[in-house]
């Protein structure tokens, strides 16, 4: 085999794809075992890390006379004293064959808003089951927000495996009572494994212990589970950060393509102004590009001078998101403070902020059982369906549709928190919604020449920047 030498190395290393994980489970089935197992036996943790290890293994383990893994994690002093997972730990390792962010999210209900922390950007969850007690309510719990935050990749790892003799009948109860679970809830990729992380069994390399199970280690699973297909590369949204102006001959829109793909020559369209033009340059630190694709940070230049500004989307005139103040949303509220229906949020969607009010309650529901039921409010952890109405206009995408243009956070006007995370379902009726219409200013009732609209028009622009919407009538 031939020796790279350290340029090699890096550029190989940098072409590897990233996967983000998160692991969920009950209160003491192993997470954060099963993750310090992966970095174990991976060979990923240096020799200082090691000796830590075994040194707080004997100090405050809870492992026995075996090393605590878990301690690779659990860093809090209440986690290590408690022995459970609290907030969410983030690891990050790599293989020959791809890199890896795990989270390493908390099994609590009151720690809900955490694991909706750490799922949000995942691409694949490990939902971990305890052979002796099987499937109960918390994994239902966990399951259902992973189908709530889109991932579509599950890996069940059915834990302590060596405490039932690895009895193939006990696994393969399990994997039916979950595969009817996900069925109902439209998961369709979940991939299970039998387990054992305090010993090592089919976690880095195949059980001997397990010679009925026919499929791979869960180290080669997340290796090859395929993500890029994962990506929305169908619809175009370039949500604009800023304009970049160096000097007079140059006048660019700097943003992170949130979804899809643009060529050099595309026609596109400005939202909500919904004027057009195309694309000039796509300009990047390393050179111009012919093409680029989510998620690249680009600059783009126009054949032509279109007011474009900050909050405002770049998309294909043929593929144009929603474009409305209304919209239905599954909304997870994260505020210590309960929800006020009177209070009037920012919400944040992508790089537009604007004024925006929770109406109607459609149902909360209850991540146990996953019943729906009335409600007038949330309380911290509490999710259900809620329908939003914004003071402008926002542009969107469903979420299941597309996750970057159909997610959004509310944040309290006062204390500056972040009190809800929204999943947009899609758009509803104003008259679903017991709001008043946008203020309006008609410029012809007032006896406003047509010489100031221009200046007019500008001052409005610049309130809705800063989430006062105004509609004028001209006519």
């Amino acid at each position: 085999m031939a020796t790279l030498n350290i340029k090699e190395f890096l550029d190989q290393d940098e072409k590897k794809d990233l996967l983000r994980l998160l692991t969920a489970g009950s209160v003491d089935d192993g997470k954060s075992t099963l993750i310090g197992r992966l970095l174990f036996d991976s060979k990923k943790l240096y020799e200082d890390q090691l000796q830590a290890l075994e040194r707080d293994s004997k100090r405050v383990g809870n492992a026995g006379d075996h090393i605590d893994y878990a301690l690779l994690l659990d860093g809090l002093k209440a986690e290590r004293e408690e022995g459970i997972t609290i907030d969410v730990a983030y690891r990050y390792f790599s293989t020959n064959q791809r890199k890896f962010i795990i989270a390493d999210t908390p099994g609590h209900e009151q720690y809900t808003r955490n694991m909706i922390t750490g799922g949000s950007t995942a691409n694949l969850a490990i939902i971990l089951v305890d052979a002796r007690t099987g499937v109960i309510t918390q994994t239902r719990r966990h399951t259902f927000l992973v189908s709530l935050l889109g991932i579509k990749h599950i890996a069940l790892a059915v834990n302590k495996m060596d405490l039932v003799d690895f009895d193939e009948n006990v696994f393969d109860a399990i994997v039916a009572e979950y595969k009817a679970l996900t069925d109902k809830l439209g998961i369709e990729d979940v991939t299970c494994f039998p387990l054992s992380a305090l010993d090592g069994d089919n976690v880095v390399e195949k059980s001997e212990r397990t010679p009925w199970y026919e499929g791979t280690s869960l180290l080669d699973f997340l290796e090859t589970v395929p993500i890029h297909t994962d990506r929305n590369m169908t619809d175009f949204r370039y949500p604009v950060q800023y304009v970049l102006r160096p000097n007079l001959d140059f006048r660019g829109f700097c943003g992170k393509i949130a979804s899809g793909v643009v060529r050099e020559g595309d026609e596109i369209m400005a939202l909500p102004s919904r004027k057009k033009s195309h694309v000039k340059r796509i300009v990047t630190y390393d050179g111009d590009l012919k093409e680029a694709f989510c998620p690249q940070c680009v600059t783009l230049t126009l054949e032509d001078e279109i007011d474009i500004s900050r909050g405002e989307m770049l998309v294909h005139p043929d593929n144009v998101p929603e474009v409305g103040r209304y919209f239905e949303t599954m909304l997870v509220w994260m505020d210590e403070e309960p929800m006020d229906r009177n209070k009037h949020f920012y919400l944040k969607h992508n790089t537009n902020t604007t004024r925006a009010t929770v109406g109607e309650i459609c149902y909360q529901v209850d991540v146990n059982t996953m019943e729906q039921r009335p409600a007038d409010g949330f309380r911290l952890n509490e999710i259900g369906k809620v329908h939003i109405t914004t003071a402008k206009p926002i542009f969107f995408d469903a979420y299941q549709k597309n996750r970057a243009t159909g997610s959004f956070i509310l944040i309290d006007p006062i204390t500056n928190n972040t009190s809800a995370v929204g999943m947009i379902i899609g758009p509803v009726d104003a008259k679903e919604n017991d709001v008043e219409r946008l203020p309006e200013l008609n410029l012809p009732k007032l006896g406003i020449g047509k010489e100031h609209y221009e200046v007019i028009e500008k001052a409005v622009k610049d309130l809705g920047r800063q989430g006062l919407a105004i509609e004028i009538i001209k006519e």
